[in-house]
């Protein structure tokens, strides 16, 4: 038995595998001192299921996507079998949850396989999620619902497609067996893959308990792994810091120009690696409002849309204090270099930012009077409720119309309101380097067509859910592999949701 506070957990025995073909495990974060994390053995289901393999990313971390789908592999990701070289571990964490304090957290419905090198040189986490309950389950059953699972394989791979950072899905099996949710739900299963599940709340463990011992392994862990030049520099803890303020700035920025709303940006959510996690209430706005919210446990607006990058660097200050210790021996220098570190965001997110919005527009250069036309464009686009994607994607038409090509004229046109912006647009392009064929390239290489809509990921999870009907799901994540392609035999992908279909809330899986 293992036991962490009135929690009791049995770990049950999994069969190692004899042969697991590509699976050179090399786990770095188990060789951590003990207390990072409880060894933890996935629970066994009762009957797995293939749902879907990523072959790419398969191949990309050195495994056969054929062996992948075979019985021995699908045993695998549902967690019946555990493949040769693998350390199971939950690991622990804490976190501010919704700006409220939690002193511990950690993967209550996740077991971390183990580590492996890509074919890019780059080490990732291969996890099971929805593996059973763990130590830090806090009186949960560990197991997550086909649809989240469905939700997050949907959105994070749609994500990578955009090019966003991100976890990304190896594989989703289901089970055979049933969850309680708000009624008795059939049961699954994601293999999911990231650079590493080190999370601010990871660091807020350590540094509340005091812990400058654990605290000191973790940074160390953290720049060999993912910022190896802090090493080199005078003070390689700020110089984390301030990695990861930059990455967060960017990952951010990138959220923002597609009008991705996160959902639940705890500092539990946040990684180090500046990968996105967490696809539980997230969603893409339709018509274009600052002050969307989704999730449906945001009942304040904390995490809308607009608050995204000031809710980033308050996050990013909870770092930033875990840190101090390690920064400097003197607490008033620590502060004051950790607060330069912090209040360097808000710079390198509107860098970022405008670098985005640059070439979704087809500019080259930035001039002072840009940053006006952009929040016009912003609030023609609300005052008209108009589609967030599609009016970027329509103004990269009109970049160059003569250039031929399929359009999206056929499901939805900039409103009349758009004329006298469109016109100081026009404008702002003469006074640019490009020409014309050039821009509607960047601008079409920037503006998607395709993103994963909330009506239809919900028609989706809805067909596996009830009917059992996989091929929605398997179409769509099709589509969404070539986000900026478009052909108009696959317009109902591109157009946005009818009244009946608009999807209000989203919700998390737990």
């Amino acid at each position: 038995m293992a036991s962490l506070g009135s929690v009791s957990i049995t770990v049950l025995k999994s069969t190692p595998m004899t042969a697991t073909p590509g699976l050179a495990f090399d786990n770095s974060y188990a060789r951590l001192p003990p207390q990072f994390f409880t060894q933890q053995l996935p629970e066994p289901v009762s009957s797995p299921g293939l749902i879907a393999v990523n072959h790419a990313l398969a191949r990309q971390l050195g495994i056969d996507p054929d062996w992948l789908e075979s019985t021995a592999g699908i045993e695998m990701v549902a967690g019946n079998h555990l493949p040769e070289g693998a350390e199971p571990i939950a690991t622990v964490y804490a976190g501010h949850q919704f700006g409220g304090w939690n002193p511990q957290l950690g993967d209550g419905r996740a077991v971390l396989l183990g580590e492996l090198i890509g074919a890019d040189g780059i080490r990732y986490d291969l996890q099971l999620k929805g593996s059973g309950r763990t130590p830090y389950s806090r009186g949960g059953d560990g197991r997550a619902p086909l649809g989240p699972v469905l939700r997050e394989y949907i959105v994070s791979e749609a994500m990578a497609a955009l090019g966003v950072p991100t976890t990304r899905a190896l594989a989703a099996a289901t089970t055979g067996d049933a969850v309680m949710r708000e009624g008795m739900l059939p049961g699954a299963v994601l293999a999911r893959v990231a650079q590493s599940h080190i999370r601010i709340g990871t660091f807020q463990f350590f540094a509340a308990r005091q812990d400058l011992e654990a605290l000191r392994a973790l940074a160390e862990h953290v720049i060999q792994r993912h910022y190896p030049n802090a090493a080199k520099t005078e003070n390689p803890v700020l110089a984390l810091l301030e990695g990861v303020v930059a990455n967060q700035a960017r990952l951010i920025a990138r959220w923002q120009l597609l009008g991705f709303i996160h959902g639940v940006m705890n500092t539990d959510n946040m990684l180090l690696s500046g990968e996105t996690i967490d696809y539980g209430p997230c969603a893409f706005m339709d018509n274009f409002n600052a002050d969307t919210v989704f999730s449906s446990i945001d009942h304040g607006g904390r995490y809308a849309y607009r608050n995204q990058p000031g809710i980033a660097q308050w996050n990013l200050s909870c770092l930033a204090q875990a840190l101090l210790p390690l920064i400097d021996e003197d607490q008033e220098r620590a502060v004051a270099s950790a607060q330069a570190a912090i209040d360097a965001f808000p710079d390198l997110f509107l860098e970022a930012h405008t670098r985005g919005m640059n070439k979704k527009l087809g500019l080259a250069s930035t001039l002072a009077e840009d940053e006006v036309l952009v929040q016009d464009l912003l609030a023609v686009m609300s005052t008209a409720e108009a589609d967030f994607t599609l009016s970027f994607r329509r103004l990269a038409e009109l970049a160059c119309p003569e250039s031929g090509g399929e359009s999206v004229t056929g499901i939805f046109e900039l409103p009349s309101t758009f004329e006298p912006w469109l016109q100081r647009w026009r404008e702002r392009l003469a006074q640019d380097s490009l020409d014309p064929g050039a821009r509607q390239q960047q601008m079409l290489a920037a503006s998607p067509v395709f993103i994963p809509r909330n009506h239809l990921v919900e028609e989706t999870i809805n067909a596996a859910v009830r009917d059992g009907d996989f091929e929605p799901f398997h179409k769509l994540n099709e589509v969404l592999s070539a986000p900026f392609l478009y052909q108009s035999s696959l317009a109902r992908y591109a157009t946005p949701p009818r009244s009946e279909q608009i999807v209000h809330q989203t919700f998390c899986g737990t």
